[in-house]
């Protein structure tokens, strides 16, 4: 199972529609219909501007939550003391296998979007305007957008607007991933920590925000601050966009005012009327419990309160016949596959730690518990992007959310539960590829088709496996390593061959892995009668 949810799910509204006005009318709003629905839109100035996104609390709706009329003022001033002429960049790289609210938004109301870039654009007096879409219907649907406002990249412009298409990858929705590939480099992040208000396309100010953010300041400068914040909370106005989808009979993205309950918004998609657990912010969000769903508003004050995250909108829940740490398992291991393969933290740490819930779910016992949070707790800030510290404090979350499940696993026999699959995932553990041009990127990171075996009759211990090939060997106590076949990531195949080849015992092999079905597991060693080491199943530091 795990299927991913398709581009543009059931849409749906609660109250009066803001962003998805018009869309009971047509399925995508084309210029004159957009018009139509929601009018003219007249130019402000630049602190006019700033002072109407300060007036309705506008924060980025991507998951950062960061205040736009902050980034806003910064790029003005960044731009004024440098003399230049700043860039507008819209992300609308929506690559979670949960999220689709802003797919849904370029699909249906891509001039919506347009009217809040292009209202940035000439408030800061930026030249260029770029959008970044990842999927094929987002890229059609913005160029024929463009296409509509009679806006291209020609030189002599008064406004040069593109469409930057990249890889289905969760990296790619970062912020610096997008900028670094608009500059003509990889969609990864570029392993350095510089805002994007100070040097971002090309070195220069660039104001980027999320889809739904732009399209909200659109909504506020036709009705105004006043009529915008007559919906909604009082310190939080307007309405959100969310995903729901998980273990419910309809998934759907949805467009409520925020102070809505959260149970109310489970029971228009069908969730269970009493969740196991409920996953808030998407895969780099946090669980909350049953008990706690009661107490939720959609509000970003408010779940954060009660220990769940609004993130990218995205809300899952379980049922209460799931296992919630196998389901969070499969999420786990696609988080590692996510990695961009080129800082520790990521492509080290968070492999180690979805081998860590598996040992957990196999009966590692306390001393995997233990490691498992070690291991999450050493990826925290340390890595080129925000993916490590996600994956983290989904994991933490996890283990906090499901305490009577943790200690069945850890210190029983397991929950007897069945793990469904019921969190959409990209098939076969990854997103698909597409490039333009009807190509495929060769991933730069996950499980390829080659597994790595110990043959246990010639290992001496000697330990240069660990050294050559730390993402799939780790040492136990016993000098010996923990796995006895694994999966080789794709960045790691050359280490790989190398690490066969200098096994002094000759005690490693590499095999095709045939299978097409979901992800080969790394198996832990059961009994070696080396060193004390029965039944361990251990996991290192991820180091």
């Amino acid at each position: 199972m795990n299927e991913a949810l398709p581009d543009v799910p059931e849409v749906r509204v609660v109250g009066l529609p803001q962003l998805t006005s018009g869309f009971d009318l047509v399925e995508r709003l084309d210029l004159p219909m957009h018009l139509k629905v929601h009018g003219p839109l007249e130019p402000m100035g630049g602190e006019q501007l700033a002072q109407l996104a300060e007036q309705i609390s506008l924060k980025g709706r991507g998951g950062a939550g960061f205040p736009f009329h902050k980034k806003l003022r910064s790029v003005a001033e960044q731009a004024i003391r440098r003399g230049t002429r700043p860039v507008v960049v819209v992300n609308g790289s929506e690559d979670e296998p949960a999220c689709r609210k802003d797919t849904v938004l370029i699909n249906r109301a891509p001039h919506l979007i347009l009217d809040g870039a292009l209202l940035v654009a000439e408030a800061l007096g930026a030249r260029t305007l770029v959008i970044g879409v990842t999927r094929e219907s987002t890229e059609r649907s913005m160029e024929q957008a463009l296409a509509e406002r009679g806006l291209s990249d020609r030189r002599g412009s008064a406004i040069r607007a593109r469409v930057q298409r990249n890889p289905v990858r969760m990296v790619t929705g970062a912020a610096a991933s997008l900028i670094r590939s608009i500059d003509g480099g990889p969609a990864i992040p570029p392993g350095r920590k510089i805002s994007a208000s100070q040097s971002g396309v090309g070195g220069l100010p660039t104001l980027l925000s999320n889809a739904e953010t732009f399209a909200q300041l659109a909504i506020a400068a036709r009705i105004g601050p006043d009529r915008y914040r007559n919906t909604g909370l009082y310190d939080e106005p307007g309405t959100v966009m969310l995903t729901v989808s998980g273990a419910v009979a309809r998934p759907m993205v949805i467009e409520v005012p925020t102070g809505v309950p959260l149970r109310y918004v489970l029971q228009l998609a069908g969730a269970p009327p009493v969740p196991q657990g409920v996953l808030t912010g998407g895969y780099h969000g946090k669980w909350i419990d049953a008990a706690t769903v009661d107490e939720a508003i959609v509000s970003r004050n408010s779940l954060d309160a009660v220990g769940g995250s609004l993130g990218a909108g995205a809300i899952l829940p379980i049922r209460q016949e799931t296992c919630p740490l196998g389901e969070s398992l499969q999420v786990a291991k696609w988080l590692a596959e996510e990695s961009a393969g080129q800082c520790g933290p990521c492509y080290l740490g968070l492999p180690a730690a979805a081998r860590g819930m598996e040992d957990i779910l196999n009966g590692g016992g306390p001393a995997a518990l233990e490691a498992l949070k070690q291991v999450a707790k050493a990826v925290k800030r340390r890595g080129a992007c925000s993916h490590p510290d996600g994956s983290a404090m989904f994991l933490e979350s996890t283990i906090k959310a499901f305490t009577d499940d943790l200690a069945a696993h850890v210190l029983g026999n397991g929950c007897g539960r069945p793990v469904e699959g019921v969190l959409p995932l990209f098939e076969g553990g990854r997103a698909p590829t597409g490039i333009p041009g009807g190509g495929q990127a060769e991933p730069e990171s996950g499980e390829s088709r080659q597994k790595i075996f110990v043959d246990w009759t010639l290992c001496r211990g000697h330990g240069l496996c660990a050294d050559i090939l730390p993402e799939v060997f780790e040492l136990g106590a016993d000098g010996f390593p923990t796995v006895a076949q694994a999966p080789v990531p794709r960045y790691a195949e050359a280490k790989a061959v190398r690490a066969v080849r200098r096994c002094p015992a000759l005690a490693l092999r590499l095999e095709e892995d045939t299978r097409s079905s979901a992800p080969s597991r790394n198996l832990p060693v059961l009994s070696q009668g080396r060193g004390g080491g029965r039944g361990r199943r251990a996991l290192g530091s991820g180091r």
